[in-house]
């Protein structure tokens, strides 16, 4: 946010993240016994100790399939364009908080700690809160016009005010407010997504500035407790898609001790509850290896994201709660080319509105929400974000973005040509441009090969001044049929030296694995202290260079062929590491992996990307044993 520092996802750079934030939130079965239901009775089991989780141990693996292919993840990665709604008590304030002294304090979600409310007084304010005109069927219809296909609604925020009738407390819209206490907006919400074929997901702040139990490392398993209980009330009784968490991060006032271990329980009792569940990495600590994908913040990652699907949050103005004296909002120019920078680089865009204290979206949010969705509208140029993607094809151009949708590019302009000129394209690899045309108009694009790529060269003016759309036919490389392998041989080892025999030898359809803390490949196999060796080989479909990128902790060793393309042997936290590698389609490329866990976490993954396959954990039919 203006004026303080947010924070970014760790895995996209190397940095710590940034401690702050405007808003922006088959074995978990076994932890589903945590907890009983939404208003547990007094004998309800809490948590277990924060050391491990119940379920866990030898031979657990958390990885449950690959979020960049999943039937569980499809929508998400089909949708592309969300609504982030930021409510709650703060809203009452609508961004301005007198003093004793009268003077005034400025900030929207935040207000509570930075304007440093005093507890009571921030209770008083929340007794006033009175959304009556809280409209559901309005703020979707203004998703629909904005051609947004999900919304994430802030059901409790780092105030720890729920917005639904929870029964683990009385701090909610229900019981400590002005508000009808028949009514419940998360359940309005809901019906009226139902009705528009929109997907509903739930911000959740683990941190909480209101509970006394949070801080406190004696008392923090109470407000665990009641904090899983809110969870599995949201899930029973509402059916979410989607669940972003927030407030992850080390901080005081209070203190947030929320580890990585936290987030491993977490995240496996949420899929033990609703498999289907998609989760943003806050569950945990922001990283690769947590949730299903990352949360850049106010920011739009410059290139597709290694080892994680993602999408970036960001505001219309400067803050995500309402505040009445901020009118610097950014234009439907601006917007709707964020959404294709961010579409072509395989990302996500989750653009917030925050509602007045009577619930009402402002008017100039409605207005820019709508002029995105008519520019998707017209003339089928949402072609360019739904069910697009990175381009691989081409490298992005200056002059607009580029997404690939099957065998279309879609080519946005944001500066289109002057009469005669042209519009270079590079290509990362070879391929045919069949057909070529402009969105809207009937105007003729002549394109001829030159140097890297292709020349594209209008026969007219720019249809559309925010982007104009020209759409590609292109026929890729030819590629092999799929393989029919059965996995990689893999050898694991009751030690990190690989010496001795292996403790077992079996054949992994995929290098796809999360033990975490307390898990290993095999019960006969330790949590810590163990490799995995796994050889075969790999057949792409595709004769060029591939991107391999492992996701790993501790160790990890690459070879193809016999080279080493992948050193990263000092042992580390989840990271990612990279390597370029030309093959060629149809041919058997050997392939050794001596992975090594240490101590504390375990994770390997495999992934591969090129010009004409978009980036994914290496699937088993292109891997064999031998």
């Amino acid at each position: 946010m203006p004026g303080r520092p947010h924070r970014f996802l760790r895995s996209f750079r190397s940095r710590p993240p940034r401690p702050r934030h405007g808003l922006c939130v088959l074995l978990g079965l076994a932890l589903a016994t945590i907890l009983t239901g939404p208003g547990l009775p007094p004998a309800a089991a809490a948590p277990a100790p924060r050391t491990a989780s119940p379920a866990a141990g030898p031979g657990t693996d958390y990885a449950t399939d690959d979020p960049f292919t999943a039937d569980r993840t499809t929508w998400w990665r089909q949708d592309r364009f969300g609504m982030f709604i930021h409510f709650g008590a703060y809203s009452q304030l609508e961004g301005e908080y007198t003093r004793s002294d009268g003077t005034v304090c400025r900030d929207a979600e935040w207000i509570k700690r930075s304007c440093a409310i005093p507890t009571r007084r921030y209770e008083d304010v929340a007794q006033g809160f009175d959304p009556s005109a809280f409209d559901a069927k309005a703020i979707v219809k203004a998703a629909q016009d904005a051609g947004q296909r999900y919304i994430v609604i802030t059901s409790k925020h780092h105030d720890g005010y729920a917005m639904w009738p929870t029964r683990q407390n009385g701090w909610n819209l229900r019981d400590h407010s002005s508000f009808d206490r028949r009514r419940d907006i998360l359940a309005e919400l809901k019906s009226a997504a139902d009705d528009a074929g929109i997907k509903l997901g739930f911000y959740y702040s683990i941190w909480d500035w209101h509970d006394p139990d949070f801080a406190d490392p004696a008392t923090f398993p109470k407000y665990e407790k009641r904090m899983y209980a809110q969870l599995k009330e949201l899930i029973d009784g509402y059916h979410p898609d989607l669940l972003w968490f927030d407030g992850e991060w080390d901080t005081d006032n209070p203190v947030n001790r929320w580890s990585s271990r936290d987030g491993e329980r977490l995240e496996a009792y949420l899929r033990g509850l609703d498999p289907g569940l998609v989760i943003n990495n806050r569950v945990g600590k922001r990283r690769v290896v947590d949730g299903d994908y990352g949360t850049p913040e106010q920011e739009i990652p410059d290139a597709p994201v290694d080892g994680q699907l993602w999408e970036s949050c960001m505001t219309l103005n400067d803050h995500w709660g309402y505040a009445r004296y901020d009118q610097n909002w950014k234009s439907p120019a601006t917007l709707t080319r964020n959404l294709l920078d961010i579409a072509g680089r395989g990302g996500n865009y989750l653009l917030n509105v925050g509602p007045d204290r009577l619930g009402r979206v402002p008017q100039p949010s409605v207005d820019r929400l709508r002029a995105i969705g008519s520019w998707l509208r017209t003339a089928g140029q949402g072609r360019a974000v739904y069910g697009a993607g990175a381009a691989g094809l081409v490298a992005e151009p200056s002059w607009g973005a580029v997404s690939r949708r099957g065998n279309t590019l879609y080519a946005s302009v944001r500066s289109w040509p002057a009469a005669g000129q042209s519009l270079h394209l590079g290509a990362t690899t070879p391929f045919r441009v069949t057909g070529a045309r402009v969105l809207g108009s009937d105007q003729r694009i002549t394109v001829t090969e030159a140097g890297d790529g292709f020349d594209l060269t209008p026969s007219g003016a720019a249809p559309d001044p925010t982007a104009s759309v020209i759409a590609l036919t292109v026929k890729p490389p030819a590629s092999a049929p799929p393989g029919d392998g059965t996995g990689l041989k893999a050898e694991i080892f009751a030690n990190d030296t690989f010496t001795g025999p292996p403790a077992v030898t079996r054949t992994d359809p995929t290098v796809n694995h999360a033990w975490r803390y307390a898990g290993s490949p095999d019960p006969a196999v330790p949590a810590d202290h163990f490799g995995v060796r796994w050889t075969g080989s790999l057949k792409p479909r595709h004769s060029e260079t591939y991107t391999l990128t492992t996701v790993s902790d501790d160790t990890v060793r690459v070879w193809i062929d016999g080279r080493l393309v992948i050193d990263s042997a000092t042992p580390h936290e989840p990271r990612v590491d990279k390597a370029t590698v030309a093959l060629r389609a149809g041919h058997r490329h050997t392939l050794r992996i001596d992975y090594t866990e240490r101590t504390g976490e375990a994770h390997m993954k495999l992934l591969w990307s090129s010009p004409s396959q978009t980036q994914r954990i290496v699937p088993r039919s292109q891997l064999s044993p031998s």
